[in-house]
């Protein structure tokens, strides 16, 4: 079966990178999130995509500049009229202490393409540790010398390369670098590249399946998992499928 992974949560229908995003995932059935992270000023690794808090809260500067009690007092989901109450940025331990309270896996993407945060790997592989998540999560990054580093620190922890780009038999590179499973753009996966990758034993979940069409042909072929900003409506498309 296709395994269905919230992106930034249910960020098609919460405040992204959110617990109430990360939530309705859990709600509406999801089995992982997806999540970035990157380190505050004073060394915090948080849930953010962006480099800078300018598109999500209601705040200005880059997540380095700003230590994380300033990056608490804004509001993340300012965007959506609906959430009156204020929506936090969350620090990764939040997410991980939630976790505790289900079995979802958690892929941590590393957001460490423009801005190299000095020992961002090995604190996220440290909380890991610390909570025993090793087989809950999955390690991912576009800086494939970052997901290289945290499997030699820790070979336990799933790693697997994001890439936009065509790769030719990427599951070929992705045994070179021990990665368990690749991140493609759904635009450079066609059918026969999942298909032949996951012959190959390596796992493929392609990002960002938001279209109905392209989630029941994933599903068709028992894609390993999708990466969709809208889980519920995946679940019920694999539920009517039954699959």
């Amino acid at each position: 079966m296709s395994l269905v992974f919230a992106h930034r949560g249910s960020a098609g229908t919460h405040p992204e990178n959110t617990m109430e995003a990360f939530k309705e995932g859990e709600r509406v059935g999801a089995d992982g999130i997806e999540l970035d992270v990157q380190l505050s000023k004073d060394g915090e690794v948080v849930v953010i995509h962006d480099e800078t808090v300018d598109r999500t809260t209601n705040g200005k500067g880059f997540i380095k500049d700003l230590t994380l009690k300033e990056i608490r007092k804004l509001d993340a989901g300012n965007k959506y009229k609906k959430f009156l109450k204020k929506t936090r940025i969350p620090t990764l331990r939040e997410v991980f202490e939630w976790m505790m309270t289900n079995e979802m896996i958690c892929n941590i993407e590393l957001k460490n393409g423009v801005i190299p945060y000095p020992r961002l790997e090995e604190k996220v592989i440290e909380l890991i540790n610390e909570f025993s998540f090793q087989n809950r999560t999955i390690i991912s990054s576009f800086n494939h010398y970052s997901i290289v580093h945290c499997y030699r620190l820790d070979p336990d922890i799933e790693i697997a390369p994001l890439y936009s780009n065509g790769l030719f038999m990427p599951w070929v590179y992705a045994q070179s670098i021990h990665a368990e499973s690749i991140h493609p753009n759904i635009k450079v996966a066609p059918d026969a590249l999942i298909i032949d990758s996951m012959k190959a034993g390596v796992a493929v979940r392609p990002y960002t399946i938001n279209n109905e069409a392209v989630m029941k042909r994933l599903f068709t072929i028992n894609c390993s998992a999708i990466i969709t900003d809208f889980p519920e409506k995946a679940i019920k498309i694999r539920e009517s499928m039954s699959i």
